[in-house]
């Protein structure tokens, strides 16, 4: 059987190096990333973009060096020409907000390479499924299969 290929979006990542939250929900997921990152991610083929190494380099700079060491021998996809164009489709077709022009380059970057899933804590642009249904039908119109968006916890079992 061939390995998943899995996208992994910035919010994993940042769960996964954060310090323990006091929030009873963040600590769940966190919890659950780190379960996943022990137990199933040899099961895959993880794949970050460019767009990701930019969003985790933000921040705490003692922060932001943790997360990049989660990712550093992962390989990095590009948002090349057809990946800038289903990304701007996806937001002047109103899937997405304008404000969430990161999350449409993330879900198009994935789509375009290929990815069988893209892996995401952000339940509000990506993980979200009325958005999930327009992506799904806009990248087929454009001639892309579109990725499975899960959270860690709905990709345990590999």
């Amino acid at each position: 059987m061939e390995r998943p290929k899995v996208y992994l979006e910035s919010s994993v990542i940042s769960y996964l190096a954060a310090r323990p939250s006091r929030d009873i929900l963040a600590t769940a997921h966190q919890q659950v990333t780190r379960e996943w990152w022990e137990r199933s991610r040899s099961r895959c083929d993880l794949f970050v973009s460019g767009e990701v190494l930019n969003e985790i380099r933000r921040g705490d700079p003692a922060a932001s060096q943790l997360r990049l060491t989660y990712v550093r021998d992962l390989p990095v996809l590009e948002a090349d020409d057809q990946a800038r164009v289903l990304a701007a489709e996806i937001l002047r077709t109103s899937a997405l907000p304008q404000k969430a022009a990161a999350d449409a380059a993330h879900i198009a970057i994935a789509t375009v390479n290929g990815m069988d899933f893209l892996l995401t804590w952000n339940c509000t642009h990506i993980a979200n499924g009325l958005v999930q249904r327009a992506i799904s039908r806009l990248s087929r119109e454009m001639g892309f299969e579109p990725p499975t968006i899960v959270t860690p916890e709905e990709l345990t079992e590999l």
